[in-house]
C-alpha cells in the first residue's frame, strides 16, 4: 500500500495522473492479483495492491520495496510529502 497525500487543489489532477497510469498494470505485471485506488478527498490517495508473492513484487518495485515507493513521473509536484509506503500481509480469519 501507498499513501500520497496531495496538495488540495492538486489532488484532482493528481488523481487523473494515477488512475490511467495504473489501470494496466494487471497485464503489464503478471504478479499483480488485484489492485485499487482508494480516494479520500481532498488530499489523499491510496493505492492497494495484491501480489502473488514477494517475488513478483520485488520485480515490479525493485530490491528495495520493502521501504522505498515507487514514483511516477510527474508525481511529486502534486505532493504535500513523499509517498509512504507499507507492506501487510493477509491473517486468516478461519
Amino acid at each position: 500500500m501507498s499513501e500520497a497525500r496531495a496538495r488540495p487543489e492538486r489532488f484532482e489532477a493528481f488523481r487523473d495522473m494515477i488512475v490511467p497510469a495504473v489501470r494496466e498494470f494487471p497485464s503489464r505485471y503478471p504478479g499483480l492479483v488485484d489492485h485499487e485506488v482508494l480516494l479520500a478527498p481532498p488530499d489523499s490517495l491510496l493505492y492497494v495492491s495484491r501480489w502473488r508473492g514477494e517475488q513478483d513484487l520485488a520485480g515490479y518495485a525493485g530490491e528495495n520495496w520493502r521501504d522505498q515507493p515507487v514514483v511516477l513521473p510527474g508525481e511529486d509536484e502534486h505532493l504535500v510529502a513523499p509517498l509512504r509506503v507499507r507492506h501487510f500481509t493477509l491473517a486468516s480469519l478461519g
